[in-house]
């Protein structure tokens, strides 16, 4: 009987055996007339009856024993393709992705034979070579050789293209406001929800299938970009069952393991990035609360009572800090359900960086009145230690399912950032007279964003009309908890005080909610044009966001008749039991709230776009892209505006605009391309500039003033590009490009008599004009053995001028030096001269080794236009970031992998800086980040 059932059971598992002994062939077919897929196409194995057909989305699944074969792809009027040494594992899939180009009329039969390249960053090269929108991308081929673990790190490679902060990605020198960030094809709102990208240090690369940087625009994108849109694309299907689990350890010599770190007590949970309700505000407000003073309660001891519900701790304290750690964990799977398939994709990915200056400094200062007096003089500088514990959770899962005609996504995404900060510093004014100050600050960021995308593609029969849809709404909050800062008057004779001349203790609590619900419809009809093959495209979009906003401010005032010098500058001493008012005896500290209602809004952001567009082709080597975008965009505000004007949801913003677009693409022959294009975008105030809200800063001092008279930018962009593309993902690549820029939003000086506050303004008009030079270089001409040596370099020069708004100009030449004249013009606010990106980079697929020195760097830029006459521009200066990657697969399989990073080897420091005529530049802003060692370890199963 045991025998029997033996035999039986080895039966039903041989199926399973010989299965499980099977490799996978997988891959997408493209269509080489149009940069789009192509389904039903036909791929057999050479010599063999095994074969397959692409599904809808031109994908294609074969499987077949292990062993090296040659794979044969083909439809009706397209060449056929061989593609030889196709190497096939047991229970490993292998990648193919090819593209057919339609065969000539004159010839029966076209087969093209080539070997397999083990380098995908063709296929990404390839989406740019058949694209008719101007367009770079980064394949995650691409993004491993750079080691980078995350997009903000590897995407610097891409031409145009700059990171700013470790995280925020610029195109083309141009600021966060022209640059748009999407996940999947759809608006995401970063950390920050008043930038218009996201965060890029959020996504591990492992979920991504490839980074796609779009320059010029189509009626199917978004309107409001002008650098570029950044399209961040995940698996949905992964050709085979992948977990990984990754760790890393950052070690800055400068940074971690110091004993003079600053810190504060917090909560349970500040290590999951969030607070678990330490931080809250002790007791309950309305808008429009304004605490008293003692003597005016109904009953004195609430006054008590509300004193001692604070926390007490107001002092920045010494300890050790940590050394930088992240973990991170992957999934990947697809699974049979019938005929149909479901693909699932899942990430957690955690970061906890510690940041430390010991040196910082943030300054303003002022021009002299008189014309004779060159050097700027000091209005207020602030020099001290600060530091910061940044947590980083954030989870995306993903799920697909697919039918022979839908396909259907589900995706989920959380981001949980906390932000723990600490100061202790000096601050020396010179207002009317000098006064020097201690102060310390503490503060609590706590951020989160869900995002839920939700969206299912559809064809017809035949394939000639697709439909999709998606839907994608985001809930976002931003809380600033806490923030407390205490400023002591240093009297000189080693006694300190309290004054209003340098400030009370202030307690600030910030929340933002925010809820955006998108909707878009696209529908793509393939038809005949100029007897060829065309595709009209058309759809529409609905966007609907919504945001309140509250700031509360307290404040610790002290009676008349008490001497704050017996604090000895002791912040902890302030809220101590026996320093606090009571009513017996009538002398000490207490609070009041003090309710500003311009800081109190709520404001709601619509946007209704249909667009239309026609791909077709006027004849074999040029095609073209024609169509036109309307938007209809309206802002509605609730609040309090200057003057304390009240706006009962009144309609600030209410725009129709036509946004019209062409692309054109000529082929000069099958490697090289002519691209040119015009498109008309724009960029809009964010929900904080169309505001009156007033934000103080409390570390550095400044002040943003919200502007709601700020119009809508417009702007006028012109493309050309000449492109090459070698074998083995060679390429070279020169373009140039013109924009024209209606209202300019800048941020601006406010006014000379207040010269610690920052808003946005309208400009008059500018202009940009660029050249971008692209080259990928395999260096195995030189010999063979630097084949897997290859450089990379791409470099972007521009220059912008604004023609200055009567204020600001008349304001400039009110207080001209002598010697001195201003010119009419000057350059764009955020807009940088120039950008360098260089990667020389060691790919050994064989050993496992990628290893790569990259240097990037962006030119002086100005930061913040000091257009108050007295107060000059702003300049950041160029960060030369020096950094080295390297990491080894550590067995056969090459499953495991070791990284080493080092950033900024060359310890360069981060500034910006006040300029003026023959004036010696002054710090606006000082950062000296040290080098960073980063060791880590990766392992897949």
């Amino acid at each position: 009987m045991f025998k029997k059932y033996l035999f039986l059971l080895a039966i039903i598992a041989l199926p399973q055996f010989m299965s499980a002994q099977l490799g996978k062939v997988t891959g997408k077919i493209m269509d080489g007339e149009f940069n789009d897929i192509l389904p039903y196409a036909n791929v057999v194995i050479k010599g063999d009856a095994n074969g397959a057909t692409s599904d809808f989305d031109g994908v294609y699944s074969l499987d077949v024993e292990p062993g090296t074969y040659t794979l044969v792809f083909s439809f009706v009027g397209y060449e056929t393709k061989e593609i030889t040494g196709v190497v096939v594992e047991a229970n490993k899939a292998t990648e193919i992705n090819v593209t057919l180009n339609p065969a000539s009329a004159m010839l029966d039969e076209v087969v093209i034979t080539t070997s397999v390249r083990k380098n995908t960053e063709a296929s990404v090269l390839n989406i740019q070579k058949k694209s008719v929108t101007l367009m770079d991308g980064l394949s995650l081929e691409g993004i491993k050789k750079t080691g980078a673990s995350s997009i903000a790190s590897a995407i610097k490679t891409v031409p145009g293209v700059s990171v700013q902060g470790g995280k925020y990605v610029y195109v083309r020198g141009l600021g966060d406001r022209y640059t748009k960030s999407i996940l999947n094809g759809m608006d995401i709102p970063g950390l920050d929800p008043d930038k218009n990208t996201v965060q890029m240090d959020i996504f591990p690369t492992s979920i991504l299938e490839n980074i796609i940087v779009t320059k010029s625009a189509s009626a199917d994108l978004p309107a409001d970009f002008t650098g570029g849109v950044v399209n961040i694309i995940t698996k949905d299907f992964p050709s085979q069952k992948h977990q990984s689990i990754s760790m890393s350890l950052g070690y800055n010599p400068d940074m971690h393991l110091n004993s003079d770190y600053l810190s504060y007590d917090g909560g349970a949970t500040d290590f999951l990035g969030f607070d678990d309700g330490t931080r809250d505000i002790p007791i309950s407000l309305t808008p429009n609360t304004n605490l008293p003073r003692p003597t005016s309660y109904n009953n004195p001891q609430d006054v008590v009572i509300l004193t001692r519900a604070f926390n007490s701790n107001l002092a920045a304290k010494k300890t050790t800090s940590l050394p930088n750690f992240g973990i991170g964990y992957s999934y990947g799977n697809q699974f049979n359900v019938g005929e149909n398939k479901l693909g699932l994709i899942a990430s957690i990915d955690y970061k906890n960086k510690t940041t430390f200056y010991d040196n910082f400094e943030n300054g303003i200062y002022l021009k002299w009145s008189e014309s004779d007096l060159y050097d700027l003089r000091s209005d207020r500088l602030r020099t001290g230690a600060s530091a910061q514990n940044t947590v980083l959770l954030s989870g995306l899962a993903g799920l697909s399912y697919k039918t022979e005609k839908s396909k259907y996504k589900f995706n989920v995404l959380h981001i949980q950032n906390g932000e723990d900060n600490a100061a202790v510093y000096t601050q020396t004014t010179n207002v009317s007279n000098r006064v020097d100050a201690i102060k310390n600050y503490l503060e609590y960021n706590q951020r989160s964003i869900t995002n839920l995308l939700l969206s299912g593609k559809h064809v017809s029969e035949d394939t000639s009309f697709t439909t999709e849809w998606n839907i994608s709404p985001t809930f976002t909050s931003v809380q600033d908890k806490d923030a407390r800062q205490t400023t002591f008057i240093d009297n000189g004779d080693g006694t300190y005080q309290i004054s209003s001349d340098a400030g009370y203790p202030a307690r600030i609590w910030r929340d933002l909610t925010e809820t955006d619900l998108i909707g878009k419809l696209d529908f793509t009809k393939s038809h005949t044009l100029f007897d060829r093959k065309s595709n009209l495209k058309f759809g529409g979009l609905y966007s609907y966001k919504k945001r309140d906003y509250l700031i509360s401010t307290f404040y610790t005032n002290f009676t008349a008749n008490f001497n704050t010098e017996i604090f000895n500058g002791n912040p902890d001493a302030i809220l101590a039991d026996e320093n606090i008012w009571t009513p017996e005896n009538q002398s000490g500290s207490y609070f009041r709230a003090s309710y500003q209602d311009v800081n109190d809004f709520e404001a709601n952001q619509n946007t209704a776009a249909a667009y239309i567009s026609d791909e077709f082709s006027f004849s074999e080597s040029l095609k073209a892209v024609i169509g036109l975008r309307a938007e209809y965009y309206t802002t509605f505000f609730t609040g309090t505006g200057t003057n304390d004007t009240y706006f009962n949801n009144e309609k600030v913003i209410d725009v129709l605009d036509l946004f019209p677009s062409a692309n054109l693409i000529y082929s000069v022959n099958d490697k090289s391309n002519v691209r040119a294009s015009y498109y008309r975008t724009t960029a809009r105030p964010s929900f904080k500039e169309k505001s009156s809200v007033q934000i103080r800063d409390l570390l550095t001092g400044l002040m943003f003033l919200g502007n709601l008279d700020l119009d809508p930018s417009y702007m006028n962009n012109f493309d050309l590009r000449y492109e090459f593309f070698g074998n083995n993902a060679q390429m070279f690549a020169i373009s140039g490009f013109y924009k024209d820029f209606k209202n300019p939003i800048e941020i601006v000086a406010y006014d000379q008599t207040v010269p610690d506050q920052i808003t946005p303004r309208n400009s008059e008009s500018a202009s940009v004009v660029g050249i971008e030079l692209e080259a990928r270089k395999n260096l195995g001409f030189i010999t063979k053995g630097l084949e897997n040596l290859s450089l990379n370099v791409n470099v972007s020069v521009m220059d912008s001028k604004l023609k200055m708004a009567d204020q600001e100009y008349s304001a400039r030449t009110s207080f001209l030096k002598d010697g001195e004249s201003v010119d009419r013009n000057r350059s764009l606010q955020g807009q940088s001269p120039y950008l360098i990106n260089t990667g020389l980079n060691y790919n050994n697929s064989d050993l496992g080794l990628v290893t790569g020195v990259f240097y990037n760097v962006q030119g002086k830029t100005l930061e913040v236009v000091g257009s108050a006459g007295l107060i000059p521009d702003v300049y950041s200066v160029p960060f030369n970031s020096l950094n080295f990657n390297f990491s080894k697969t550590l067995d056969k399989e090459q499953k495991s992998k070791i990284t080493l990073k080092i950033e900024n080897i060359l310890g360069d420091d981060r500034e910006s800086e006040y300029e003026s005529y023959r004036a010696e530049n002054q710090n606006f802003s000082f950062r000296s980040p040290g080098t960073t060692f980063n060791l880590g370890y990766s392992l897949s199963f």
